[in-house]
């Protein structure tokens, strides 16, 4: 496989002798990095809405704090990053990550 037909997130090594190229590193692109936003469920004019860490707007509004835990809940498996709960004061009272535990608990 040559250079031009590997994603960006390939780091390559050149022989001394001028040889063939070969892969010694795979890095996560910048896209990967992205796309694992934190979901925060946060309150909302017309209730509750779900908004990705950084992002200016939100990315659903819901009518009752459940519904949008349980899509943000949604985005995070996708994504697998953490979901962060904030009450009606602004504060986090709870937080939870999907899929990106580096050691889950035993049971």
């Amino acid at each position: 496989m040559s250079e031009a037909q590997l994603p960006p997130a390939y780091v390559f090594r050149r022989s001394t002798g001028g040889e063939a190229m070969r892969i010694v590193d795979r890095r996560i692109d910048e896209a990967t990095i992205v796309a694992r936003k934190n979901q925060h469920v946060v309150p909302h004019t017309n209730g509750w809405a779900v908004r990705g860490a950084g992002n200016s707007r939100v990315t659903s509004v819901h009518e009752t704090q459940r519904e949008a835990t349980e899509r943000a809940r949604d985005i995070a498996n996708n994504q697998s990053s953490e979901v962060l709960i904030h009450g009606r004061n602004g504060r986090i009272r709870e937080r939870n990550s999907y899929g990106n535990d580096p050691s889950p608990p035993e049971g």
